[in-house]
């Protein structure tokens, strides 16, 4: 039935269209409202390295998320050590630049943070552009911020499995906030 029961059509909608559905189609599924979809909460990590916090550029990363409509659901600023970068970049540790990855990555604080929203594992690192910033696209961030590869301003997960595992290293359970964001029709509503 219609009305405030049924919570918000532009929800309805989207999950339809997600589904692959030609319209609304809330019952007998579950309701539309309460809960975010779970296309919707996908979710990844970003970290905002030493470089760009040096540069004061963690504004500007955080906007390009909020414009593309992801949503932030946990940040912080903390001085990485040793045991967690360890932990974080596991598969390089014995590449021969580790060390010097290690020194730039405690060099100075870094601001951690998860974004949820559509497909935001693979819209992130179209975002973040190529590792290297001499052939990152221009308005990406790191074509935008980033001029060297050993200083590339972000980083961000590279899969959904990834994503799950990195922000168990960086975040505890209890500091992702689950919170219903107001735009959420307007960006994916039909």
């Amino acid at each position: 039935p219609a009305g405030p029961a049924m919570g918000s059509l532009g929800r309805c909608l989207a999950r339809s269209l997600l589904r692959g559905q030609p319209g609304p189609t809330c019952y007998p599924l579950p309701r539309c409202y309460g809960s975010a979809l779970p296309e919707l909460q996908e979710k990844t990590l970003v970290l905002v390295k030493p470089d760009a916090v040096q540069r004061r550029l963690v504004g500007n990363v955080i906007q390009r998320f909020e414009r593309r409509g992801f949503k932030l659901v946990a940040m912080k600023l903390l001085q990485a050590d040793q045991g967690l970068l360890d932990k974080h970049y596991q598969q390089l540790r014995q590449k021969p630049f580790y060390p010097a990855l290690l020194a730039y990555m405690t060099s100075g604080p870094v601001v951690a943070m998860v974004w949820e929203g559509y497909n935001v594992v693979k819209s992130t690192r179209a975002m973040v552009g190529d590792t290297n910033s001499a052939t990152a696209a221009a308005g990406t961030i790191r074509g935008d911020f980033s001029m060297h590869v050993s200083r590339n301003v972000v980083h961000a997960s590279d899969s959904v499995e990834t994503a799950q595992r990195e922000i168990g290293f960086w975040f505890q359970q209890n500091e992702l906030v689950a919170w219903e964001s107001g735009d959420q029709d307007y960006t994916y509503g039909p």
